[in-house]
């Protein structure tokens, strides 16, 4: 079934609590399609007035930050025996290349690495959990979610149904095309970070090795 076919089928409540479930399960790890879900309850709201559009984005903005919040709970708790065992579970996101990666894009950007990191699919999944293992400082980290979700989750919202009210007619097939464009987004950001992983881990490799062979050879002690 057509997501929004099936979500004009639910009561108003119902989708509150559901964009804000999916959103914060989302953020604290699991990959979900909150973007999809809510974009296609954005899309209902500004065709049925049962709706409220500014409860939707208080609970997607709320489902963000928790969610957020709680990955960066675990992750700071988990620590890197965390990553060890993510890396065996989902080798392809937990990877030490990509984990290298992620390391290097905390410490040059910070906390923008969060803040942007909600625009990014791949990086919504994991910016919180890494942040916490990385051992951002939490006021930092703070500040990046609270202002990231309010921008993203509210401000997806707000375009959404906005746009929605002012051409329902051509936007009833937008949730399709939202799907093919979070899609073409998460691929081409997973492609992005694989490449760049893979460079910095042969930067890594070739800087070990250059280390290696500059090293002075320990000089054995002669008898007298």
């Amino acid at each position: 079934m057509h997501v929004q076919e099936w979500l004009e089928t639910v009561p108003a409540v119902s989708i509150y609590i559901l964009v804000g479930v999916v959103i914060g399960l989302e953020s604290l790890g699991i990959p979900l399609p909150g973007e999809i879900v809510l974009v296609s309850s954005a899309l209902l709201a500004s065709q049925h007035g049962d709706i409220n559009p500014w409860v939707l984005g208080a609970c997607a903005t709320a489902g963000a930050i928790i969610g957020d919040s709680i990955g960066y709970a675990i992750g700071r708790k988990g620590g890197r025996p965390l990553l060890a065992w993510l890396g065996g579970k989902f080798p392809k996101h937990f990877g030490e290349a990509n984990i290298a990666m992620a390391e290097r894009s905390f410490e040059k950007w910070g906390m923008w690495a969060v803040f942007f990191g909600r625009f990014v699919a791949l990086l919504r999944i994991f910016a919180g959990p890494l942040a916490g293992v990385l051992r951002m400082p939490y006021w930092k980290f703070a500040i990046a979610n609270v202002f990231g979700g309010i921008l993203w989750a509210g401000g997806t919202t707000a375009v959404i149904y906005s746009v929605g009210v002012v051409a329902e007619a051509w936007l009833k097939r937008f949730s399709w095309l939202g799907l093919v464009l979070a899609v073409l987004v998460g691929l081409t950001s997973m492609l992005i970070l694989k490449n760049r992983a893979k460079k910095a881990t042969a930067a890594s490799e070739a800087r070990a090795a250059a280390d290696t062979a500059s090293a002075p050879e320990p000089v054995a002690a002669t008898a007298d």
